[in-house]
């Protein structure tokens, strides 16, 4: 499958992005976690308890000796059959391709602009397993605009927030939320670019078919051209 142009021009600008949180992703204390069926604790795991799942990712990071996950770029993940309403109808195949990628970390971690925007839209999308708050900031790089969206984010200053609001790189604009507000989830930011919002505001698929990856893949290009870490190569 070849680079969508959009992958290119992040390429051509990797040196430009600054940071999307006040972590460094390539520390020692950083791990790759496995969501996919490849992964035996998710097995027996109760995913549609947040409290249990919640432990299991700790127990993960423990494990590994870690204390910040990251992952799931274009991963077919098993753990999307904790809301079925959201991500499929059980009599269909469902959608279990993930568009972003996750970093698993504590909740009111500051995030930030990597590069200079506008608020393009915002919503709280409040079900059980969505993204929960949620902003998309729109870019132009080289006269081609693009966007980034940022979910499962924190109600606290989510307020303040409007389309329309320019950002300036390194800029926080959000923090990570604590269940249940950011969609009953473990805490963890959902990072996805996109180069087509195809009509939508304050929301975005997240996760697709699995037999529609190369159209998905293309139309959002691996968050890794911009977070830039050794383990989401």
């Amino acid at each position: 499958m070849s680079a969508s142009p959009l992958a290119e021009l992040l390429r051509r600008h990797a040196a430009d992005f600054g940071p999307v949180l006040p972590v460094d992703l390539n520390a020692a204390d950083v791990t790759r976690l496995d969501f996919t069926a490849a992964n035996p604790r998710l097995a027996t795991a109760d995913l549609r308890d947040t409290v249990a799942f919640d432990q299991l990712v700790q127990e993960l990071l423990t494990a590994q000796q870690a204390r910040i996950g990251v992952g799931g770029y274009l991963e077919n993940r098993v753990i999307y059959r904790r809301s079925p309403g959201l991500f499929g109808d059980p009599a269909v195949p469902a959608r279990s391709l993930h568009l972003g990628v996750d970093v698993w970390l504590p909740a009111g971690t500051p995030v930030l602009a990597p590069l200079a925007a506008t608020v393009h839209s915002l919503a709280d999308n409040d079900n059980f397993g969505d993204y929960g708050p949620t902003v998309i900031l729109q870019h132009e790089l080289e006269g081609v605009t693009f966007y980034s969206l940022y979910g499962h984010l924190s109600r606290a200053g989510f307020g303040d927030l409007q389309a329309g609001l320019p950002l300036e790189k390194g800029q926080a604009f959000a923090t990570v939320g604590p269940w249940p507000e950011n969609g009953d989830w473990p805490p963890h930011l959902h990072f996805q670019l996109m180069a087509d919002l195809q009509g939508r505001r304050g929301d975005f698929p997240g996760v697709a078919l699995p037999g529609e990856r190369d159209y998905w893949a293309a139309l959002c290009p691996d968050p890794n051209l911009v977070l830039q870490s050794r383990w989401l190569s």
